[in-house]
């Protein structure tokens, strides 16, 4: 999807969802992911989460 097509707000909201749910995504955080396995697996494991809490 490109900025001339109009159609990134499904794409800003989950990011947005994502910085507010996961505080290892905010910039200038505290809460900081040691190892790349532990990030990666934070973001699979909330991905999961909030594909299985949507509607059908």
């Amino acid at each position: 999807m490109t900025k001339q097509s109009g159609q990134t707000s499904y794409i800003e909201r989950f990011n947005c969802t994502l910085r507010q749910r996961v505080s290892r995504f905010i910039r200038r955080s505290l809460a900081v992911s040691k190892c790349l396995f532990n990030h990666v697996g934070l973001l699979w494991n909330f991905i999961h989460h909030y594909n299985a809490s949507l509607p059908i």
